[in-house]
């Protein structure tokens, strides 16, 4: 709402506004543009102009969309649904993903998928076997080892310090 509002104060029309991505029925924001920058910076958001860039973006809000509906991967693997989703090769996005961001897109996925668990721990509302199922892990052994080789804690332990240990999606 904050992004259609600031582009409507601008004079620009969007069509559409999702996670990421924005559809404008104008042909160029080139007049708008540092004004448009300017004002999406103050509200904690960026401008995305490069083609490199804006799939690093998309492949970043497939991720979060995977962790929020896991059954979207249902019977296929992640380079697979990535790839069918940006219809393009899945090792081109992989060395694109890794070269600029500094971490393999599995690693990426890996770390919201743990700060999902660390969500759902401190909500301690679901157990451990519910949350490896929600997430669709193969067991909670699984879950729980990858929980610690991320955190270096145990997912039992994390519950019992229950401190603030998550960060933000932005900080990934």
């Amino acid at each position: 709402m904050v992004v259609r509002t600031t582009l409507e104060q601008l004079g620009l029309h969007p069509i559409s506004v999702e996670l990421g991505e924005v559809e404008l029925s104008e042909d160029s924001i080139d007049p708008h543009k540092q004004p448009l920058n300017e004002a999406l910076h103050q509200l904690g958001f960026e401008l995305i102009d490069d083609k490199k860039s804006r799939i690093i973006d998309r492949i970043k809000v497939l991720l979060i969309e995977l962790v929020a509906h896991p059954e979207r991967l249902a019977n296929q693997n992640l380079s697979d649904y990535l790839a069918k989703e940006l219809g393009q090769d899945y090792s081109a996005l992989s060395n694109l993903f890794s070269s600029l961001e500094g971490i393999t897109i599995e690693k990426y996925y890996i770390a919201l998928k743990i700060e999902k668990v660390k969500e759902l721990l401190t909500y301690d509302e679901l157990s451990l076997k519910e949350i490896a199922y929600q997430l669709q892990y193969s067991s909670v052994a699984h879950l729980s080892n990858q929980f610690k080789k991320v955190t270096g804690l145990s997912p039992s332990h994390f519950k019992q310090i229950k401190e603030n240990k998550r960060r933000q999606i932005e900080e990934i």
